[in-house]
């Protein structure tokens, strides 16, 4: 059984395939938002996993290459 990820963890939302950080859960649901910052949104709980080591490091580049292209 995979324990779903903490709240500031990175994980995914496996019903959409979105990557985001997790916020907290409400009514239920839980909460995760991009990693780019925005809108958080709703996930059901069975459908948020942790991401493997490889998934967190290549997801966190991404962000730092996007910063870097636009002078962040």
């Amino acid at each position: 059984m995979t324990t779903r990820p903490g709240i500031g963890e990175l994980g995914r939302d496996t019903a959409s395939g979105r990557i985001g950080v997790v916020m907290g859960e409400i009514g239920g649901r839980v909460q995760i938002r991009p990693m780019r910052g925005g809108i958080e949104w709703d996930a059901m709980p069975d459908k948020v996993v942790p991401l493997s080591a490889r998934e967190e490091l290549s997801a966190r580049l991404a962000v730092k290459n996007n910063n870097s292209r636009v002078g962040l």
